[in-house]
């Protein structure tokens, strides 16, 4: 409570939170107004039906969650800030292919900005591309299985025009209102939007947890005191396991040598500090690449005709991956885990260059003790990262299929248990430690106690 108080002493902290605050407010209106020309109550009550049958794990669902309901009220800001996200990754991963792209991000500020509005020239594209898609959606709903059902009230190519418009303009607002939470604000503003988004289903899924625990029409109650106590101790078991896996390094030692003085060349002497090799380097990107393929190939599937007898276990292998949030077989958890395992090790091999270390620890007179510079290095660094990241893909995948297992098993409604594991889990763990760390520093700057009692948070770094 102190460390709360101290927080408000600092007038710069205090603007920044509430200047936050501000504009996340905005943020979720952009998630509740309607995209004009939709029947919005249709599109809720069918995604609600969704969510009760396939779980926050169903694509729908999943594109609901990140968007704070925003998919469910046929809002403005149904896109969210996924097209800069997913833009984002685009051009990162470009990056580590187009050598004209590696050289930009390597000319310092100015190659950062290059890249900047390149990610937003290309959210553009995306934006006004998924936009026209949702509004062709929206005009067929019997693509998504709703079945006589009205959502468009005037469909056509002026509905389409407006959609374009009203989605593409909220999105680029939405990311502009990032931009502006990162530099006028705490924390990353693309995260904390992200985190804001999913934390809006909390407080439905305690309700809903609650209920639970009452006695329904002279029924006794579901859960009982026991359940509740699983419920913390799991919890506390898992913020801790992935604040350790969020955290985790391997911290690899580096010596810089002191330059040679009058034709010796004296190794001792130099400075000793470590390299950190993250256990989850990938982050989230593993889940979030992992899961939306998953349905789509169990969506894809399960619609093959049962006529084709030959390809009767195709149908069946659909079915599993369709069901396997609500319902996880011991196919759907096999193919999510070597899927969660591929795009890891897929994510490390495209962003962490192990050659290119090697040689800014050689040309900067930094050495691995024990392991000869240039090759000999790279190699040690990249065998290194890989028994790393396999131990950071474990613990992904436990925490990818725990949501699904408490759903299926335990009865845990699909609402609470999708904080139990999973992207949202993550990404709260992620971004809150991200902001206490920036709110932290300030306090530390200003000799005020921080929210541990050494007044310090340790960064992922070390």
């Amino acid at each position: 409570m102190s460390t709360l108080s101290n927080i408000w002493k600092i007038k710069e902290l205090r603007n920044r939170i509430l200047f936050t605050l501000g504009l996340i407010f905005f943020c979720r209106l952009i998630a509740i107004v309607p995209t004009p020309g939709v029947n919005a109550a249709v599109m809720t009550e069918y995604v609600r039906n969704l969510q009760e049958s396939q779980g926050a794990g169903g694509l729908m669902g999943m594109v609901d969650l990140f968007t704070g309901g925003a998919l469910a009220n046929c809002a403005v800001g149904t896109l969210s800030i996924w097209p800069y996200i997913n833009a984002s990754i685009i051009i990162q991963l470009m990056t580590a292919i187009i050598p004209s792209l590696e050289k930009m991000s390597r000319e310092g500020d100015v190659g950062r900005q290059k890249l900047t509005q390149t990610t937003r020239y290309l959210t553009l594209v995306l934006c006004a591309g998924q936009s026209f898609g949702i509004a062709k959606m929206l005009e067929n709903p019997s693509f998504i299985g709703l079945n006589n059902a009205n959502l468009v009230y005037t469909p056509g190519f002026g509905f389409e025009l407006l959609t374009v418009i009203a989605m593409t303009s909220a999105t680029m607002l939405v990311m502009w209102l990032a931009e502006q939470i990162t530099d006028r604000g705490v924390g990353n503003g693309m995260s904390i939007i992200i985190m804001v988004n999913i934390c809006a289903r909390l407080p439905q899924a305690i309700v809903q947890t609650a209920q639970k625990f009452i006695p329904q029409a002279g029924q006794p109650a579901e859960f009982t005191i026991f359940t509740l106590a699983f419920l913390l101790f799991l919890a506390f078991a898992v913020f801790a396991g992935t604040i350790l896996l969020v955290d985790g390094v391997r911290k690899i030692p580096i010596h810089t040598a002191r330059g040679a003085v009058g034709g010796r060349n004296p190794a001792a002497g130099g400075r000793a500090t470590y390299m950190p090799l993250r256990v989850n380097y990938g982050g989230v990107m593993p889940i979030i690449f992992a899961g939306p393929i998953l349905g789509v190939l169990g969506w894809l599937f399960s619609r093959i005709n049962e006529e084709i007898a030959w390809l009767g276990w195709l149908r069946r292998f659909g079915l599993a991956l369709k069901d396997g949030y609500t319902d996880p077989s011991l196919t759907y958890i096999i193919v999510y885990a070597l899927l969660i395992l591929f795009f890891s090790f897929f994510w490390i091999a495209t962003q962490f260059n192990a050659v290119r270390i090697a040689d800014d620890l050689k040309s900067s007179n930094a050495y691995i003790p024990g392991i000869r510079p240039g090759m000999p290095t790279a190699e040690f660094l990249d065998l290194s990262m890989t028994r790393v990241t396999f131990i950071g893909a474990i613990g992904l995948i436990v925490i990818a299929i725990l949501p699904s297992l408490l759903s299926a098993e335990g009865k845990i409604p699909v609402s609470i248990s999708s904080f139990f594991g999973g992207t949202s889990l993550l990404i709260i763990v992620g971004v809150a430690l991200d902001t206490m760390r920036q709110i932290e520093s300030y306090l530390v700057m200003r000799s005020y106690d921080g929210f541990l009692s050494h007044g310090r948070i340790r960064g992922r770094n070390g």
